[in-house]
């Protein structure tokens, strides 16, 4: 979606438009929008997206960092395949969980460029909102060393928490779902010869303590998680 980029107002507008406010709304999740999806789904499902990729390579100032000492989250890039959830907003409420979910995921007139891709599920393929990232934007790091990406997950703390945080999140959340993400599990192993979570994906006791008190302090700028109501399929490994 590149029309008016530094309008949100006028891109929430567009893609109102292109889903036209009948048919059904459906989001897709490949990070914290599956852990962490504050709005309430009437339907869930495992979806594959083709074309596209999870990548640990989009700097976030607020959420897991600040300008002062960036962290790292999790963006859907062009190249590859991601496997993730799609998410089918209530009819009643979908345009009011689209614009709280415009607010979360494009705060400060966005970073994503958020468009509809085609989602394959075991039920036949849906249209899905996501929320992908050029390679142009600023905020796309390119490639980190090791030593970069540890340096991150030690320091890089924002208004929801640490960058480590989210990793392991993130990693739990596929993990608990039968996804498998080489590239993820590869971080966590990294951060867990570091020293910075168990051998199991657990973060050390100290470190959830950290992460306990960033949360409440921000829990005054972020709504109640909810949690999808029923799911049509198994998820399956990828």
């Amino acid at each position: 979606m590149s029309a008016c980029p530094h309008d949100p107002a006028a891109r929430l507008a567009l893609l109102r438009a292109q889903w036209g406010g009948r048919g059904d709304l459906w989001v897709f999740g490949y990070a914290s929008l599956i852990w962490r999806p504050e709005f309430e789904a009437a339907e869930h499902r495992p979806a594959l997206v083709r074309g596209w990729h999870r990548a640990f390579r989009m700097r976030s100032q607020i959420n897991r960092g600040t300008p002062q000492q960036p962290g790292l989250v999790f963006a859907l890039m062009a190249g590859g395949a991601c496997r993730g959830f799609v998410y089918r907003m209530r009819p009643e409420t979908a345009d009011a969980e689209l614009q709280r979910l415009w607010d979360r995921e494009m705060v400060g007139g966005g970073i994503y460029d958020p468009r509809f891709l085609p989602c394959e599920t075991a039920q036949g393929t849906v249209p899905a909102l996501a929320f992908t990232l050029s390679r142009r934007s600023e905020h796309y790091t390119g490639r980190l060393c090791d030593e970069e990406v540890l340096a991150i997950l030690r320091h890089a703390r924002g208004r929801y928490g640490t960058t480590l945080q989210y990793l392991a999140e993130t990693a739990a959340a596929l993990r608990d779902r039968g996804v498998h993400d080489r590239e993820i599990e590869r971080l966590m192993r990294l951060a867990a010869c570091a020293g910075l979570v168990g051998r199991g994906g657990d973060q050390p006791a100290s470190a959830r303590r950290n992460g306990q008190r960033g949360a409440s302090r921000s829990s005054s700028g972020s709504t109640a998680t909810s949690t999808p109501a029923s799911s049509t399929s198994t998820p399956t490994a990828g």
